[in-house]
């Protein structure tokens, strides 16, 4: 028999904030994370705007010297899980039991940059030792895994924007068939780089505009490309039966995962959605729930003009005549696009709002696409008592990732 699966720790590290207390009280306010790049000059470049880490002091979680060692992108996995953990507030664990299944889309790009950069200039001798373990993907999850002493199963699932969501779906199959007690799962991306924005940029995928109230705007009809942004997301996952023997806070249970693939394009997803209604389908019986249970949709809604379209097509094939009843936001508008950590952050956001019995908005909307025609609860979120949200994750390959989550009522 399968074991059930609560949520006990959170961790975020977010244009919007870098606690998962603070990233929520901006959701709830409606608060833009997005703003002119800082990193570096953007004078020859097309795209003016992303959504970067604000104010966040690393060495309140990493010693110097070894910050030097780090890429970015490890360096927020690292802290989105140091505060899960405490979150979690395991007083002991077996380590051997507990796993970490981080992922990211793109990895250490900045490194990877400079480091080519050094090479060109300075020659391979002055290429950093420490090169290699910080632009490989599967480091972030070694290195929490280091950091927390955690032995059990390690893995970095990689799947474009659908990372993280499938980070969490992989730890949550490993929970339920007894392999882990619990697990840290969940994502982190850094590539808000000029090789970043600049391959993105040629690609047409994100928007040049210079307006931050009007940039990501998912489900408008003026959209026109994702904005950039960088953090983490990470949750600790545990098995019902432990968590209860240890008197742990739950913040809600995770019920639903489905997986599959559009086999359709390396960047496009299929315009039927055929592939999103699949995951979502897959998501929602693994439930053991109908699709008229969802209260709320996290949507994938990067503010692109195919995928929030498509996106929204699926969605309606699924729910069909409850559809109506459904309220589907895209917190993109607020975070930016954080690629591979995207699902764990929006996970998180999911299960505030079921927590709280509030629908997050989807901010910046103004004009209306007749083909984006659901409850995207623009500009303002409200309160609404909601027991089951979903959140969808759509990635480059045509990956498609969603996960069921439910309210945590106490049985």
């Amino acid at each position: 028999m399968k074991k059930r699966v609560v949520i006990t720790g959170l961790g975020a590290v977010t244009p919007i904030g870098n606690d998962v207390d603070v990233m929520w009280q901006n959701v709830k306010k409606g608060t833009c994370g997005i703003d002119f790049i800082t990193r570096f000059d953007t004078e020859n470049f097309k795209v003016k705007l992303a959504a970067e880490v604000k104010d966040l002091y690393v060495e309140d979680f990493i010693s110097k010297q070894e910050i030097r060692k780090l890429d970015y992108f490890i360096q927020f996995a690292i802290i989105g899980a140091i505060k899960a953990y405490e979150d979690a507030k395991f007083t002991t664990i077996n380590k051997e039991r507990l796993g970490v299944i981080l992922s990211s889309g793109i990895g250490g790009l900045e490194t990877i940059e400079t480091n080519h950069e050094k090479l060109v200039d300075k020659g391979p001798d002055r290429v950093s030792p420490h090169f290699i373990p910080m632009v490989l993907i599967n480091l972030a999850a070694g290195n929490v895994a280091i950091n927390l002493g955690a032995k059990g199963i390690c893995l970095s699932v990689v799947t474009a924007c659908a990372a993280s969501t499938d980070a969490i779906g992989t730890a949550f199959r490993h929970i339920q068939n007894g392999d882990l007690d619990a697990a840290v799962a969940g994502g982190a991306e850094a590539s808000i780089t000029p090789l970043g924005i600049a391959g993105f940029s040629v690609m047409r995928a994100v928007t040049e505009s210079t307006d931050p109230k009007r940039a990501s705007i998912p489900f408008d009809a003026e959209r026109n490309g994702f904005v950039m942004g960088e953090g983490a997301g990470v949750i600790i996952l545990e098995s019902l039966d432990h968590a209860l023997a240890r008197g742990a806070k739950i913040y809600g249970e995770l019920v639903g995962y489905g997986a599959t693939c559009d086999a359709h394009h390396i960047t496009a997803p299929d315009p039927s959605g055929e592939g999103a209604v699949r995951a979502m389908d897959m998501a929602i019986k693994d439930a053991g729930i109908l699709p008229k249970d969802i209260d709320y949709i996290n949507a994938h809604g990067t503010s692109t003009p195919l995928n929030d379209k498509t996106e929204t097509a699926a969605v309606k094939e699924v729910f069909k005549e409850s559809v109506d009843k459904l309220a589907m936001s895209s917190t993109k508008s607020m975070t930016g696009h954080l690629l591979g950590a995207a699902g764990a952050v929006e996970a998180i956001i999911s299960v505030k709002a079921l927590e709280e019995g509030f629908l997050p908005p989807t901010i910046g909307y103004k004009e209306k696409d007749p083909d984006c025609d659901l409850d995207i609860v623009p500009n303002q979120g409200r309160s609404e008592n909601i027991k089951y949200a979903m959140s969808n994750s759509l990635g480059f390959g045509g990956h498609n990732a969603c996960i069921v989550i439910k309210k945590w009522e106490g049985n």
